[in-house]
């Protein structure tokens, strides 16, 4: 075989693994651009800063129906201390699930005076026969990116000392 003859074939390979490939880079944009007509872009949300021990948490507020119903729902990442929170009128038992949630999440279920109550791992894409319900009555959950309350050490019992909304 010449010189000439494996230039062509390591050629001919490189388009072949580019053209497998394209579709797989263009599938996060495709997932995102998945977002039902009417849901609220993520920028669209109001925004609080949380503390939480040493951590800042950039949350996005979820406090009515609609926004909580939507929830992180279509969404592809999360940056590293991002998250949402959920904001309830009725200190109770609030059940979340995974329902169009592209990514695996943490939650938190959290009193009224900021005490973490419960923490629950939730994965990507399971509807509502796999709830996740807290123990305790709270007023707030929040989500992270999944693992982010234990790479923090963030536990019950951990107090979010800034930031939490008025519950309604």
């Amino acid at each position: 075989m010449s010189l000439v003859s494996r230039f062509n074939i390591g050629n001919f390979v490189r388009a072949c693994v580019i053209a497998l490939a394209l579709p797989f880079a263009a599938l996060p944009l495709a997932q995102a651009q998945t977002m039902p007509p009417g849901a609220k872009q993520p920028s669209d949300f109001p925004r609080v800063k949380l503390t939480a021990g040493m951590y800042v948490i950039d949350a996005a507020v979820a406090a009515n129906d609609a926004d909580r119903e939507q929830g992180l729902m279509y969404r592809t990442k999360l940056a590293p201390n991002e998250g949402m929170l959920f904001v309830f009128g009725e200190n109770a038992v609030h059940c979340f699930w995974m329902k169009n949630t592209l990514i695996p999440l943490s939650i938190a279920f959290i009193r009224a005076d900021g005490t973490v109550t419960d923490i629950d791992e939730m994965q990507a894409e399971t509807e509502n026969k796999n709830n996740h319900c807290p123990r305790n009555n709270g007023v707030y959950a929040l989500e992270m990116p999944k693992g982010w309350f234990a790479a923090k050490g963030i536990k019950p019992g951990t107090q979010i000392k800034e930031g939490l909304p008025r519950a309604q």
